[in-house]
């Protein structure tokens, strides 16, 4: 199996063993320039955002990311514009990630594509799967939340700090708990007054 044919089989959500060269080489690189990522100062901002869009497969206008951030591969993330992510977000992109515009992204919030073999043999000789996750645009994610493989979330829902998503999410929806379930819709009575 050529090296491409690695990368390609991982992506496409197929079982696979997933402890080939290309695969370690491209962790690697996403590992060296997060390394990069973090080790900047915030006053940086146009370094910084020079390395993630190196990083990341797509980036919209004005991306922020807060130090530390971690991923597998970064060439699988694509956000809009206008996003921010928040400080120690994890994204496991084995799958594409694909998050739209205006996404907040709470602290040490997690978004995974990958799932291990459940039977030890298999999973220590790398056997793997991924699928892609999906989030919307206007989106906010509250801190501590995981996002597991395959799920989508709907534009405009909000999902409440420290939930397990393990489904899809409709939009315009608040959502909360482990696992993630729908609370009510978000309407207009929930528009802050201000002065």
């Amino acid at each position: 199996m050529s090296d491409s044919d690695n990368l390609r089989l991982m992506r496409s959500g197929a079982w696979l063993h997933a402890i080939a060269p290309d695969i370690a080489a491209e962790l690697l690189r996403a590992e060296e320039l997060c390394f990069r990522l973090n080790a900047l100062p915030p006053s940086q901002r146009e370094e910084r955002e020079t390395i993630v869009r190196q990083l990341f497969g797509h980036a919209g206008h004005s991306p922020t990311l807060h130090s530390p951030f971690h991923c597998d591969f970064g060439t699988q993330i694509s956000v809009g514009d206008c996003f921010v992510g928040n400080f120690n977000l994890t994204i496991l992109d084995e799958a594409p990630v694909i998050i739209g515009d205006h996404v907040f992204i709470g602290p040490d919030v997690g978004i995974y594509t990958v799932t291990h073999a459940l039977l030890p043999d298999q999973r220590n000789a790398g056997i793997m799967r991924s699928r892609p996750v999906k989030i919307g645009n206007d989106v906010w994610i509250g801190g501590h939340a995981t996002i597991l493989p395959g799920v989508t979330i709907g534009d405009g829902a909000v999902i409440g700090a420290a939930s397990v998503v393990t489904h899809d999410i409709p939009p315009g929806v608040l959502a909360a708990g482990n696992p993630c379930r729908i609370l009510r819709p978000i309407t207009e009575a929930d528009r802050v007054k201000l002065g």
